[in-house]
């Protein structure tokens, strides 16, 4: 074990035991460094299969606590997360390699998401319908049952307890599958739930091949809903898997965001706010800015202001808190550079950035020079597909209703941002651009109290806010004859 990471669990967690997997162990790598940090167990469908007879077993106590106990230990989670925030943020920023504050924020969001949800879960009401004389119809809420949560790397944190939460939450029981890449992230969850007294089996964690443990956890009639945030192609894959039993399925899947920026806009704000966007996380963000629309008659203006705000944004190495750290991986690298090769081969010009950095301390990680380039072109590969990295396009347009057209013309739906000032524009294109969310002069479409998701090929449910809970309940009818 590399001696800088923290403390923490290698091994699956099913029915509150750490237990060995039966396939060999993988490593886990800082993509910092592209060093191994641990080796981590792997488990296949066995595993599956106990884990999913655990969270079975576990769901008839659980499900019948009331909403203030569960509450109560949700809180007590709560509490050890910002205890432990520190050294979660540390694990994930090496395991992941984003800058530190932003995995001590992720760490924060979890805390509130944990709170937001023990309270929200509260207030999951019933309803009494009017009725014929004698009688008395009711509807209850109850938990849906076992939930099969697959958690992308992205956000190894933040995902599992935007899930988690509000499902154990309103009394179901879980089977979590993280990423290959980030699986110390969950595995550190995991100890807190042990630590705060969670009852075995409510929440387990299977690590191990995803086609795999996917198809045991949607194929298996014991599991009665499927949660899952990833890429649009698995997520098509596990909806398809899942329907021969009929689950409840919720799906939170690519993005390719526009943010369109007017002429009357407050350029300074656009610029600012475009940079803090596109570079979080090191661009690997579903909801991040991947068109940037930007109308002809400020454009030069915009741009001298965003290449003055790209010479703030440093590169280094999670742990020394840059503006942008490593890709996760080498194949994410490529994927940007092949990109830009074909955007450069068919007319664009980069402004700034543009390659791999490889010299000194970005020898051995996955770093690439944060980029700006212009004249991007329907006809270019990354007008089309989502830039899973550290890459603003830029794009001219002169008339509102075609960048509003523009802007929808993709199969994905999930996050949109525009910078306007005139009140007929802001009205306009809030409601025509179709996205399940849409940002207006700010970049902040994510809190625990507001709903998150997206429509399209960006998948359907939703997490976050009085929604959050919802996705996790089923709707019980019951007519009762008083005579």
């Amino acid at each position: 074990m590399n001696p800088q990471l923290p403390q923490v669990p290698t091994k699956l967690l099913i029915d509150g035991k750490w237990l060995e997997g039966t396939k060999e162990s993988v490593s886990v790598t800082n993509p910092a460094t592209n060093e191994e940090l641990v080796k981590v167990s792997q488990g296949g469908i066995e595993e599956t299969k106990q884990a999913i007879n655990a969270a079975t077993k576990a769901f008839t106590d659980w499900s019948k606590r009331s909403p203030r106990e569960r509450a109560d230990l949700m809180n007590k989670i709560a509490d050890l997360m910002e205890q432990e925030s520190d050294r979660l943020a540390k694990i994930m920023s090496m395991e992941q390699g984003k800058p530190l504050k932003e995995a001590e924020a992720e760490i924060q969001s979890n805390v509130d998401n944990f709170r937001w949800n023990a309270a929200e879960a509260q207030r999951v009401y019933g309803e009494v319908i009017p009725a014929p004389a004698h009688n008395h119809w009711l509807v209850r809420k109850e938990a849906i049952g076992v939930v099969g949560a697959i958690t992308p790397w992205n956000f190894p944190s933040n995902m599992i307890a935007r899930k988690i939460a509000p499902a154990m939450a309103v009394g179901c029981t879980l089977v979590m599958k993280p990423s290959k890449e980030t699986p110390l992230s969950a595995l550190a969850l995991g100890e807190l739930f042990q630590q705060a007294g969670l009852p075995d089996g409510v929440v387990n964690i299977v690590l191990g091949d995803s086609s795999e443990i996917g198809k045991e956890l949607t194929e298996n009639e014991q599991v009665k809903k499927i949660t899952f945030t990833g890429s649009t192609k698995v997520g098509m894959k596990l909806y398809e898997q899942a329907a021969p039993t009929l689950k409840k399925v919720s799906l939170e899947l690519g993005g390719h965001a526009p943010f369109l920026v007017f002429a009357d806009a407050d350029l300074d704000l656009a610029a600012e706010k475009l940079v803090a966007a596109k570079f979080r996380n090191n661009g690997q963000v579903c909801t991040s800015p991947n068109r940037i629309f930007v109308e002809e008659s400020v454009k030069d203006a915009f741009t001298k202001k965003l290449l003055a705000k790209m010479e703030t944004v440093t590169v280094g190495n999670g742990l020394d808190n840059p503006t942008v750290g490593p890709l996760i991986n080498q194949a994410g690298v490529e994927k940007v550079i092949e990109q830009l090769e074909d955007a450069v081969n068919k007319g664009a010009e980069v402004l700034c950035g543009g390659t791999k950095l490889t010299e000194g301390e970005y020898e051995k990680g996955n770093f690439f020079a944060p980029t700006v380039i212009d004249g991007i072109t329907p006809d270019m590969t990354i007008y089309y597909e989502e830039t899973f990295g550290p890459v603003i396009p830029l794009i001219s347009f002169t008339d509102r209703q075609a960048v509003i057209a523009a802007a929808n013309d993709t199969e994905f739906g999930l996050a949109s941002y525009f910078f306007s000032t005139n009140l007929q524009t802001i009205s306009d294109v809030a409601q025509n651009l179709q996205y399940g969310m849409v940002g207006v002069n700010d970049i902040a479409i994510s809190n625990p109290a507001a709903p998150f998701g997206g429509v399209k090929h960006s998948g359907f449910g939703r997490e976050n806010g009085k929604y959050g809970p919802e996705e996790y309940v089923t709707v019980k009818f019951i007519a009762i004859d008083a005579q």
